[in-house]
């Protein structure tokens, strides 16, 4: 009997084991009422052989909820509503969303929904509707007023902080669960206390996401991978910093020291006030791994490929972030949605986080931890000239040399029982 190769599609394809993969759907495309300085997703519109503006039609979303449910043959579905800005698809939208899930779901199958939202053009009527049909929330927002109204703009330059604000007292008041996202971006890094007080003080939120901002200068026409590798500077290199005139990266991006930094602070407030009874995705999900639990965020794991995107056309692409034309694996309209999720281009795409690893990464102490991050944001090369080293490396090394004597201790304490904050001195 042949060896398979090991690109092929995993035997869970096949029906042995229980089959999971993630989409995030992208119901009116890049269509967004804001105009953030660092969205990536903006300019999706704009590409050559791109989606293309639109909204995603019934036959469209019926077909990807009958797909998706059909194909997770796990007991959890979970539908991630994501744009641009996907509120602009409007209640009725999401309403016959909640019906076609009760209409395909399979007995015994438990379906859930989040959808991640600029907060803008919520009311009472939307928080009545999220809480009915128990919808997560994750509102963006990137801090008290002057840090968020820094980036995160109306069309015309308008700021959007109190809008924001207002929805996050909107949901807590009609009870509906929601994470806050705050994009950690050049302008707002080097104040993290500033950032974390505010959303934990002010906010009251308990499920903290942190994201750093890292566009190579190229993203709204290059796909990632796709960049003039002897082009790409090393980590020493000036352009390897946001500022410099032929900087890799964007104005906006985060400077990888800050980005170390702000994880610092972050985790010492945490460690000292909150941990047990706050979520911050960058720290729980190293103390599940120190627990020899799986990485909570892809970015972090081993291999990827297991998180796709629909456009609002049908559409399927290898990564939200891989929303390219050379990342296109199909539409679900002519392929069947599981077929392109475990097809052998995508088995090449997730393993190819791991093999593209340099020598640099497979040698460093903090290589479980972090196993080279994100692949977009691969964009140096190593002292010796090797690419594919994470733009943010000096940063996470900073942070885990700090954090994981106490992650260790946090694991450790978590074995016998719930954790607690430490005494402030």
């Amino acid at each position: 009997m042949p060896t398979p190769d090991k690109y092929d599609a995993p035997a869970s394809a096949a029906g042995s084991a229980p089959r999971r993969f993630h989409v995030m759907a992208k119901p009116v495309g890049s269509a967004c009422n804001l105009d953030c300085a660092y969205c990536f997703y903006l300019s999706k519109a704009q590409l050559p052989k791109g989606p293309g503006p639109g909204r995603m039609s019934e036959a469209t979303v019926e077909a990807f909820i009958r797909q998706y449910i059909e194909g997770v043959t796990a007991g959890d579905v979970v539908f991630s509503w994501q744009g641009g800005e996907p509120t602009l698809a409007g209640l009725d939208f999401y309403r016959k969303v909640v019906a076609l899930e009760k209409k395909y779901a399979r007995p015994g199958q438990r379906i859930q929904n989040d959808l991640q939202t600029n907060g803008t053009l919520l009311d009472e009527e939307w928080a009545a509707f999220l809480k009915a049909n128990r919808f997560l929330v994750g509102l963006s927002i990137d801090g008290p007023r002057e840090l968020h109204d820094r980036c995160r703009v109306a069309k015309g330059g308008a700021p959007t902080f109190d809008q924001v604000f207002r929805a996050a007292q909107l949901l807590r008041q009609y009870e509906v669960p929601f994470n806050t996202l705050t994009c950690v971006h050049r302008f707002n890094a080097r104040r993290p206390l500033d950032v974390y007080r505010f959303l934990r003080r002010e906010l009251g939120a308990t499920y903290l996401q942190f994201i750093p901002i890292v566009e190579h200068r190229a993203f709204r026409g290059t796909a990632p991978q796709r960049w003039d590798v002897a082009a790409l500077p090393t980590e020493s290199d000036p352009e390897s910093r946001p500022g410099s005139p032929h900087s890799v990266v964007t104005e906006w991006s985060v400077d990888p020291e800050d980005w170390g930094y702000f994880l610092c602070r972050v985790f010492d407030e945490w460690r000292s006030r909150d941990a047990g009874r706050v979520y911050v995705n960058q720290i729980e999900t190293l103390v599940a791994q120190h627990l020899g639990m799986p990485s909570q965020l892809c970015i972090y794991g081993e291999f990827c490929g297991k998180g796709l995107a629909v456009e609002h056309d049908g559409s399927i692409y290898a990564c939200d972030h891989y929303v390219y034309p050379e990342y296109h694996l199909g539409n679900l309209h002519e392929t069947p949605l599981n077929k392109m999720a475990f097809s052998r281009e995508q088995v090449i795409f997730g393993y190819a986080k791991n093999e593209a690893l340099p020598r640099q990464c497979r040698e460093c102490e903090f290589l479980k931890d972090c196993w080279g991050e994100c692949p977009k944001n691969r964009l140096l090369r190593t002292a010796e000239g090797e690419p594919g080293l994470n733009y943010l490396c000096r940063g996470f090394k900073r942070y885990f040399a700090h954090a994981l004597p106490e992650i260790e201790c946090l694991a450790a304490e978590l074995r016998r029982g719930p954790i607690r904050p430490v005494a402030r001195m």
